[in-house]
């Protein structure tokens, strides 16, 4: 009898809603149904996935209904990755973005208010951290360092 095949822990793929960032974070989650890339300020290069869709924090209503629609369509639970774009920095690494966790958070609450919501420790903590901040997102998004740089 052959062993079970079993992914990586980076896939997150014993949970129906995923989260991570960047294009490594895009490839690792590679398998989800759904990947909705999360760029509020629309700066990075969107990755290749059969199911793609992009977003912003706006968005998380409209990303809300199509899950849920896809689920009905299916019968079943349809997996979603949610990935941060971020932001390049040296050597190839990436730095973390205040609106792009905020906006990435908005869709994964949106989510869990519609009942979708077997999420991944880290999808949780996005969630909660927008939860947490919702009132002051649009604050929050303006006065963040990418958005500071992008106006400067």
């Amino acid at each position: 009898m052959s062993a079970p095949v079993t992914s990586h822990p980076s896939a997150q793929a014993t949970y129906q809603v995923r989260f991570d960032w960047g294009r490594a974070g895009a490839a690792a989650l590679a398998d989800a149904d759904v990947l909705v890339w999360v760029d509020q300020l629309g700066e990075q290069e969107t990755p290749a996935h059969p199911g793609l869709e992009t977003a912003r924090v706006e968005d998380a209503e409209r990303i809300g209904d199509l899950v849920l629609r896809k689920q009905e369509e299916r019968g079943d639970r349809v997996s979603i990755a949610v990935v941060a774009a971020g932001e390049p920095a040296e050597a190839g690494a990436l730095r973390f973005t205040v609106e792009d966790l905020l906006a990435a958070g908005a869709i994964i609450d949106r989510l869990a208010d519609l009942g979708i919501d077997h999420c991944s420790p880290e999808a949780a903590v996005a969630g909660a951290g927008y939860g947490g901040l919702r009132n002051a997102t649009r604050h929050l998004i303006s006065a963040s360092v990418t958005a500071r740089l992008a106006r400067a």
